[in-house]
C-alpha cells in the first residue's frame, strides 16, 4: 500500500476551545475518532484552510500547507485539498455533471472518465441534486473533490447520511478511490468497522487533545 509523510503538528484556538495535535508518521489513509466537539472536523478545517491555527505545521504529501515560523498559510484554492463536509453542500441548481465538473482544477489534466467510471456516476450524469439518494449524493460529492486533483481528500462522516443497506457499497467506493487512484485520505467516523477498512492509522480525540495512535 502507498503512503505520504503527514505533519499534523499545531495550535488552534477557538472561543473557549483549544485544539492540540503533534502527530508525524506516513499513511494512506488517516481516521480521526472521537466524541462530537473533539476536535475532529477542526483538523479537517485547518488542512484545508478554513480554519487558522496560532502555532504549528501542516503538511502532507511533502508540501507544506501551514508554517508559522516559515509565514507560510495557504489559501484554500491553493492548497490541492479535496473537502467532502457532513452536508455534502451540492448546487441544486446543476445537474449531477455540472456538479462533478464544478470542481475541476484550472490549469490540470482532470480524470474525469477515471472518475465516473470508478463512483459509477455516468447514469446519473443528467439528473438534479434533488432527484439523488443520500447515498448518491455522497458519490456525486466525492467526485466533484476529486477533480480538483487534489493531493490529499478530507471526508467528514460520509456514510453519516446514508442508510445500511447503501453504506457498504459507498465503503467500497472509498476504498477503491484510495487504491486505485492513489489519493491519501483524512476520515472522520465514529463507526468502528468504518475505520478498521478505510484508515491505517487512527488518532483518537477528546477534547481537543490526542489521546492515543494506533497503526491498523
Amino acid at each position: 500500500m502507498f503512503t505520504v509523510p503527514f505533519v499534523l503538528d499545531f495550535v488552534l484556538q477557538q472561543g473557549e476551545f483549544t485544539l492540540q495535535i503533534h502527530e508525524r508518521f506516513e499513511a494512506s489513509s488517516v481516521s480521526l475518532c472521537g466524541p462530537s466537539g473533539s476536535g475532529k472536523t477542526t483538523i479537517l478545517d485547518a488542512i484545508a484552510g478554513l480554519r487558522h491555527p496560532e502555532d504549528g505545521r501542516i503538511e502532507i504529501a511533502n508540501r507544506v500547507l501551514f508554517d508559522r515560523s516559515l509565514g507560510t498559510d495557504l489559501p484554500p484554492r491553493s492548497r490541492r485539498v479535496g473537502y467532502v463536509p457532513q452536508d455534502v453542500s451540492l448546487f441544486p441548481h446543476m445537474s449531477v455533471l455540472g456538479n462533478v465538473m464544478y470542481g475541476t482544477a484550472r490549469g490540470s489534466p482532470a480524470p474525469l472518465e477515471s472518475v465516473i467510471k470508478l463512483l459509477e456516476i455516468e447514469p446519473l450524469a443528467g439528473r438534479r441534486v434533488n432527484e439523488l439518494s443520500g447515498g448518491e449524493r455522497q458519490r456525486v460529492a466525492i467526485a466533484r473533490a476529486l477533480m480538483s486533483s487534489p493531493d490529499v481528500l478530507l471526508l467528514d462522516e460520509p456514510l453519516a447520511a446514508v442508510d445500511i443497506k447503501r453504506r457498504e457499497r459507498i465503503l467500497l467506493y472509498i476504498q477503491q478511490v484510495r487504491d486505485e487512484l492513489l489519493v491519501p485520505m483524512v476520515y472522520v467516523s465514529h463507526a468502528a468497522d468504518e475505520v478498521r477498512r478505510i484508515a491505517d492509522r487512527v488518532i483518537e480525540l477528546d477534547s481537543g487533545r490526542v489521546m492515543a495512535t494506533q497503526v491498523e
